[in-house]
């Protein structure tokens, strides 16, 4: 029997990772991998930080040469070609040397498409002016230093306030450029429920960025050696450089010009084995649309883990192993100078747009003991299911910490686990790395709590005209802020002063993070006073009216 020919398109994470596996998996199949840019394995997660010179030599940035893999895994991989059509009933793809011009065929028993994803370019006016750019590959990072160094560029605008829009706005200001942020929509980082964004947005200003909301690009000019920015409302503004991060969208005109079916939001349908349409075609990466384990609904994922683990088990698949991917649940990490922001599962948007019921709870816990030196508060969010208590999804932003607490909660996630689970989790604990009931021990506390009936929990949007809001704090932090109407009955002095409350009208209390009103409410209650805590305190509800998710200003 002739060995099983199997060809890659793409490498970067899922090519890479499925090529790989492939041959660990069987030592006789003939397996070639064709890129078309110069590196097949390279860390573009880390190019932001390149153009930040954050990562200072650029071969750094390189995880495996196209040698490496001739050497370790007896591995074909061809750079600089470009695959430019598949032809199923023959079982071959088209070829193109991008570097002598040459074409030829190839065929395959087996094919992987791993094109990933490109940036998105609109088509603005102007949008092909010298110093507009986008980040996606080594050479990208390299013309962005060389514009920067070889122009001594002061100015920067980045569009577009996601993942890489914040990195980049990060990076640039690190290197004394002044830097304007741009996106369309009323939040940076679209990922995170508005309230939660909002703290990243305030970093981003305190450390010199200016960021716009709600403004898009109309279109771009050159002024006098200037780039010159006319936004969607009308503004203008004039940079050095302008650095495109609206987003990425799958790479399929190879799958769709082969008859491959592409999904709704424009990826390549594959299913849990990532087979296409076609029983001899797979796909992964950026290019595939991946399904997601609390919605249910398929969508592109451009994120390097579910482009790596798919790869390998696409591998098992081909080399007769079997298997099947799980599916996505879109956890996410990103640093914004000196804070974190991070989540997994399904954000309140999402299951709101799906028709998901949801509970949610806010907190706000210190990364580790109180009493050791440096505690940082961080902001959290949970939500589950009202009837189970299962998790469907969470977010965290703070300085230290969070990305632990998020894998946590991702990892109790992914095997289907509840908020009793993050009640009697085990974890780690000496003071200066988490408390003895840790950050996701109480956010399991606290919604467990209120799914049993023992904390009674209101959300700040659902105050009625005619509710009493108790402020429990001390008369100190009431006076440096509080809410319009709320009444002061520090926490102290409840008990004895209980009866001044009203027993036809209802009575909601808060603090300023919510521990204090959760012992209030149940004060309340064992005297035969209902009563609710407003989940996440006075804290919450700053970042809420802030972020334009209430109306009412905060006094």
């Amino acid at each position: 029997m002739s060995a099983q020919r199997i060809l890659v398109v793409g490498g970067v994470a899922g090519g890479a990772s499925f090529a790989a596996r492939a041959r660990r998996q069987s030592e006789n199949a003939e397996i070639i991998l064709f890129e078309r840019g110069p590196h097949v394995s390279f860390a573009n997660c880390g190019l932001p930080y390149y153009v930040g010179e954050v990562i200072t030599d650029e071969a750094n940035l390189l995880m495996a040469t196209p040698q490496r893999f001739r050497d370790l895994f007896r591995i074909d991989v061809r750079t600089r070609h470009e695959v430019t059509a598949i032809d199923r009933e023959a079982r071959e793809i088209e070829v193109v040397d991008l570097e002598s011009g040459r074409r030829f065929r190839e065929r395959y028993d087996e094919l992987l498409l791993a094109p990933g994803a490109a940036p998105v370019r609109p088509p603005f006016p102007g949008i092909d002016l010298p110093g507009i750019f986008t980040l996606r590959t080594i050479p990208d990072s390299r013309k962005i230093r060389e514009w920067i160094d070889e122009r001594g560029a002061r100015r920067a605008v980045v569009v577009g306030a996601g993942f890489i829009g914040l990195e980049m706005a990060e990076n640039l200001a690190r290197r004394g450029l002044e830097v304007t942020l741009i996106e369309l929509q009323p939040q940076v980082l679209p990922p995170l429920d508005a309230e939660m964004a909002w703290y990243v947005q305030h970093e981003l200003q305190h450390h010199g960025v200016r960021v716009v909301l709600g403004d898009g690009v109309g279109g771009f000019a050159e002024r006098n050696g200037e780039l010159e920015i006319v936004t969607a409302a009308g503004h203008t503004l004039r940079t050095d450089m302008v650095i495109l991060g609206i987003g990425v969208k799958p790479e399929a005109t190879l799958a769709r010009e082969a008859g491959l079916a592409i999904g709704a939001r424009g990826g390549i349908v594959v299913d849990r084995q990532m087979r296409t349409s076609d029983p001899h075609i797979f796909a992964v990466g950026d290019a595939v649309e991946s399904v997601d384990v609390v919605t249910g609904q398929s969508f592109p994922v451009p994120l390097a883990g579910p482009a790596n683990r798919p790869g390998r088990r696409a591998a098992d698949i081909v080399t007769g192993k079997g298997g099947a991917f799980r599916g996505t649940q879109g956890t996410a990490v990103c640093g914004v100078f000196d804070m974190t922001a991070a989540l997994t599962g399904a954000n309140e948007k999402t299951l709101v747009q799906a028709g998901i019921p949801f509970a949610k709870t806010w907190l706000h816990p210190r990364d580790h003991a109180k009493y050791y030196p440096g505690a940082e508060t961080m902001h959290m969010k949970v939500l589950y299911d009202p009837a189970s208590g299962k998790l469907l999804g969470a977010q965290a932003v703070g300085k230290a910490g969070v990305e632990r607490r998020i894998d946590v909660i991702a990892t109790a996630l992914q095997l289907g686990g509840t908020v009793y689970d993050l009640e009697e989790a085990e974890l780690c604990y000496a003071p200066q790395y988490g408390s003895a009931k840790d950050a996701v021990n109480f956010a399991g506390m606290i919604s467990a709590n209120t799914l049993r009936g023992e904390g009674p929990v209101a959300h700040w949007d659902e105050l009625t005209p005619d509710a009493v809001l108790i402020d429990v704090r001390d008369e100190d932090e009431f006076s440096l802020g509080h809410v319009p109407g709320a009444r002061n009955i520090p926490l102290a002095s409840l008990r004895e002063r209980a009866h001044e409350l009203p027993a036809d009208r209802p009575v909601y209390v808060y603090c300023q993070v919510g521990q204090r009103g959760y012992y209030a409410a149940r004060m309340l209650e064992l005297n035969g006073i209902h009563s609710r805590n407003l989940s996440g305190g006075y804290e919450t509800r700053q970042a809420l009216a802030a972020s334009g998710r209430l109306p009412e200003p905060v006094a």
